[in-house]
């Protein structure tokens, strides 16, 4: 039965609460027991989706993990986005594989650049959105204003559920529109501990404030909110536990339930009997004691069984899937059965990547999970030039992963590296010494953006006559032209009119 099924992410600019309302989700779901706040004790209380080294030094989640918890019988799959800018690839494709999304505006800021992005992202899917203005309990700016700024700079009707009682040091509780009861802070860290009040007294600012904006807005109607048109509003503190339980019960109640996914022309239903799925997300030694390698495939419909033969659109030939894993926080467990929505990692040795199909009858592809034309472009450079073999190995799982994009230029023997954003290097450099006792530098590269060729094979022979100097092959044998500047890219179009410079590669 797919309808209990909810698979969503949590979208913010860093900083806004993302990993501590993560973490409080999960704390509700049962799914971990233990509270740890950033940086409040040392590592061993990071928040339970960031694992990785890198991520724990900066205390910003890299990697997109997944986490499943059950409660009042949902099934709930939240994929942790990335919440660092420069990892709009990686956060795409995560986004690809949600039917929802919650937002976090940080009540002080209101939304920020990152947010705007990756709401964008959103609205590009029809990704329907549940806003929580978080942290409440501080300093922050007017409801109505950051209500006003949601509606303005997203262009969508906003609908309050909610409306906090005071803010900063006169914050005293989060009123509830549906069951007019207030959630009230108590003891000496002020948190909410369950107490709400049926029949609250307001202060008559509050009282005024919570009337007009019952008034002011339009009320919430299902059938906008899916259809992307218009976003309810929670407010909260992740951080001292309001508005926590009304975001799960709001995802519960309104969320979609595993929608139709794209392949070419056709929409595939969650209806249907065929087991199909896709990998959005691959990655490499998740456990530090086994060199694991994880696919991560979004089940799109059927009823997947252990021990199934799907067959990847990338390899053509059916592989048994005997180990299939479903993820607790991190957690795992191995998976007798998964139906649409849900998240399963298939481990694997390199069958698997990014944007492959899985299905039975190997007779549809999904499609909207391309490449996109780095941005960086670097050289790397070994410490030991006898590790070149371990690099090549590092450079295709990590390329696998989509963390990085290789490229092997024709003319020359150093290969470039190519990234949508700088911290990606610094991912790169990191988890090749600590994961693969490789000890590499990057140096500058001549190029500065890369582009896909296509079109007649004529005009290819000859582009690639008068260019090689500026070609180099990707990991699939693609021809690629590595440009020194933007003004590069428009003077080859404009100069090779029978061919297509793509900035984006459709798996």
């Amino acid at each position: 039965m797919t309808s209990n099924r909810r698979t969503f992410a949590i979208i913010s600019h860093p900083d806004a609460g993302k990993t501590t309302l993560t973490e409080k989700l999960l704390l509700q779901g049962g799914a971990i027991h233990l509270a740890g706040q950033v940086k409040a004790r040392g590592q061993a209380r990071r928040a339970r989706s960031d694992w990785m080294k890198i991520e724990q030094q900066r205390g910003i989640s890299v990697t997109s993990s997944v986490m499943t918890f059950e409660r009042d019988g949902v099934t709930f799959n939240l994929l942790d986005t990335p919440g660092h800018e420069d990892f709009s690839e990686d956060t795409y494709r995560t986004l690809t594989a949600v039917d929802s999304a919650i937002m976090v505006i940080d009540a002080a800021k209101g939304i920020e650049p990152q947010t705007r992005k990756l709401f964008e992202v959103c609205r590009l899917r029809s990704v329907p959105i549940i806003t929580f203005i978080n942290k409440v309990d501080r300093e922050g700016r007017p409801g109505f204003e950051l209500l006003d700024e949601v509606a303005d700079m997203l262009a969508l009707d906003v609908s309050p559920q909610s409306w906090p009682v005071g803010m900063g040091g006169r914050f005293e509780g989060v009123f509830d529109f549906a069951s007019n009861t207030v959630s009230r802070p108590e003891g000496g860290s002020r948190e909410f501990l369950g107490k709400r009040e049926d029949d609250p007294s307001l202060p008559e600012e509050s009282a005024e404030e919570i009337e007009l904006a019952k008034i002011g807005y339009p009320e919430f109607d299902e059938e906008a909110y899916r259809n992307g048109d218009l976003t309810p509003v929670y407010f909260g503190s992740a951080l001292k536990n309001f508005g926590v339980t009304e975001m799960i019960e709001a995802i519960a109640a309104h969320a979609p339930p595993p929608r139709a996914q794209p392949a070419g022309d056709e929409q595939i239903s969650p209806d249907r009997d065929e087991v199909t799925g896709f990998i959005f997300k691959v990655q490499a030694n998740m456990d530090p004691q086994h060199r694991d390698r994880i696919a991560f495939m979004r089940m799109v419909s059927g009823t997947f069984k252990r021990g199934m033969k799907l067959t990847p659109s990338g390899l053509g030939k059916p592989i048994a899937i005997h180990s299939p894993i479903l993820f607790f926080a991190q957690d795992r467990e191995i998976a007798d059965t998964a139906e649409a929505g849900d998240i399963i990692g298939i481990p694997n040795h390199g069958t698997l990547r990014v944007g492959d199909t899985l299905s039975e009858k190997n007779q549809i592809r999904f499609t909207g999970l391309p490449n996109f034309a780095p941005e960086i472009l670097r050289r790397v450079k070994l410490k030991d030039p006898t590790k070149t073999k371990q690099l090549r190995k590092a450079l295709d799982d990590l390329s696998e992963e989509g963390v990085i994009q290789v490229f092997y230029p024709e003319i020359g023997g150093q290969w470039i590296i190519g990234v949508v954003g700088q911290l990606q290097l610094e991912v790169l450099v990191d988890r090749l010494a600590a994961e693969y006792k490789v000890e590499a530098m990057l140096e500058a590269s001549p190029f500065s953006t890369a582009r896909w060729i296509a079109g007649p094979e004529a005009a290819m022979k000859d582009f690639e006559q008068f260019n090689r100097a500026n070609l180099a092959k990707d990991r699939d044998g693609d021809l690629v032209f590595m440009a020194k500047s933007a003004w590069d890219v428009g003077y080859q179009e404009e100069k090779n009119k029978d061919l297509t410079f793509s900035a984006t590669k459709e798996r």
